[in-house]
């Protein structure tokens, strides 16, 4: 294990775990917050593990994912904003 692959497990497990309690039970604006994060912080792990792994195809991933997520938070928000607030 590389110090690459460190940063990859400490910030998934740092940086996804509150994601994932605020995306299961927080208000659907909360919910789409933690989409978009959850995104950004995936695509970042993504990269340290190309990196760790000296894989340059996985980098190809990292950059769709850093591409996609914010227009599927878009497509989410786009739903929510016909819903009256609680």
């Amino acid at each position: 294990m590389n110090a690459w692959l460190l940063a990859a497990a400490v910030l998934a497990v740092g940086g996804l775990g509150p994601c994932l309690p605020v995306g299961l039970r927080g208000s659907p604006e909360q919910r789409v917050a933690a989409l978009d994060l959850a995104g950004t912080i995936a695509s970042a792990v993504l990269l340290l593990l190309a990196q760790g792994f000296s894989r340059t195809s996985y980098t190809d991933l990292a950059v769709d994912l850093a591409v996609l997520a914010p227009a599927g938070t878009l497509v989410f928000t786009r739903l929510l904003a016909g819903r009256e607030p609680r």
